[in-house]
């Protein structure tokens, strides 16, 4: 046995009978990190972290859907464990995801909690962006906050070009303002690497909670220094009543920071909003145009088809489990547990 320097000065002076208690003891003082625990943010309500074991150590966890998983079993889905989902409703100001309004009644008829998600379009007017969004989608009082999801779209036949910072952050700053005047909850901004690196990695936005895209590493490998309310752990997730791959995500906090959240409408005290009502249908969309300039898009789900498992590091941990009056969701399993939702891939080496 190979010990440390710490653990091996303990066992010089210390009898045969305590040795390997003394042992135990160092070899956990020397190697150990503080484990963290979610908190709120002073903004917002939502419990955030930076750094996590992995996802193993999450009670609660969900799934990010568009019209590209098909039609969804949510009974199904609920009863595999999955406690929230994010489902696209727009992209830019003038498309309508074709199965938003049947996930979005599904969902809440299995008891799945769920938000409504946005797709950014750089080169079109943030205005319309808004106008569109809060037409689509019900001011629902249960409902998750709306997601502002931002990354740059190279697929694009109008706009594949970055915009510069500071028009990128002024976009930002329009579309969550007016949500969170609209619906009276603080917004979730869903940044891939890339955007987050090249935008926000300054810290800005800090007092909204974030939503990240981690599959290769631990969140805090790839946005150093960002707090964050959801994490999600890969695109090639398999989860009773969806077909086929579909992205799996996990919230920081407890199951009990979980049921405090759901009780109050995930909506934070301080946030003045427009009286909220029971979802109603809505709006009928637009006429479709002839054609649409922006060609066939390659952005509709929120990430690209290839993912991992994440490896494990020690970091945080979430509080403890707390009794909860719904069947508690199945803890997402590590590779090759038998489980009611399926094991992820095996991580592929990094280059």
């Amino acid at each position: 046995m190979i010990v440390g320097h710490c653990a091996r000065s303990m066992l010089v002076h210390a009898s045969s009978r305590i040795a390997f208690v003394l042992l135990g003891l160092a070899l956990a003082g020397c190697g150990s990190v503080p484990m963290q625990t979610a908190e709120p943010g002073g903004d917002h309500p939502f419990p955030t972290l930076t750094h996590t074991t992995g996802h193993s150590a999450h009670e609660v966890h969900g799934i990010d859907v568009s019209k590209w998983q098909g039609p969804i079993d949510w009974q199904q889905v609920r009863a595999s464990g999955v406690t929230f989902a994010f489902i696209k409703a727009t992209e830019g100001g003038d498309r309508l995801d074709d199965r938003f309004r049947e996930n979005w009644e599904g969902a809440r008829r299995a008891g799945v909690a769920r938000g409504a998600y946005h797709f950014t379009y750089w080169c079109g007017s943030m205005s319309d962006q808004i106008a569109w969004f809060q037409r689509h989608v019900p001011n629902d009082p249960d409902a998750l906050p709306p997601v502002l999801d931002v990354e740059w779209n190279f697929h694009s036949p109008t706009c594949p070009r970055r915009v510069s910072v500071p028009v990128a952050q002024q976009k930002m700053r329009e579309f969550l303002h007016a949500m969170e005047r609209h619906y009276g909850k603080k917004p979730i901004i869903y940044a891939d690497i890339t955007f987050h690196r090249e935008v926000l990695a300054s810290g800005e936005f800090s007092q909204y909670p974030f939503w990240v895209r981690s599959v290769r590493a631990l969140p805090h490998e790839r946005y150093p220094g960002r707090r964050w309310a959801f994490w999600q752990i890969t695109a090639t997730g398999r989860v009773a009543g969806v077909n086929g791959n579909v992205d799996r995500n996990v919230f920081a906090g407890s199951r009990a920071q979980w049921q405090r959240l759901a009780q109050s409408g995930f909506r934070h005290q301080a946030v003045a909003h427009a009286a909220p009502h029971a979802s109603p249908q809505p709006h009928a969309p637009a006429p479709a145009p002839a054609a649409d300039p922006r060609g066939p898009h390659q952005a509709e789900p929120v990430l690209a088809a290839v993912a991992t498992q994440p490896a494990t590091v020690e970091g945080a941990q979430v509080t403890s489990q707390t009794a909860s009056p719904t069947p508690p969701p199945a803890a997402i399993p590590a590779p090759d547990a038998p489980a009611m939702l399926a094991p992820l891939p095996r991580p592929r080496p990094r280059p």
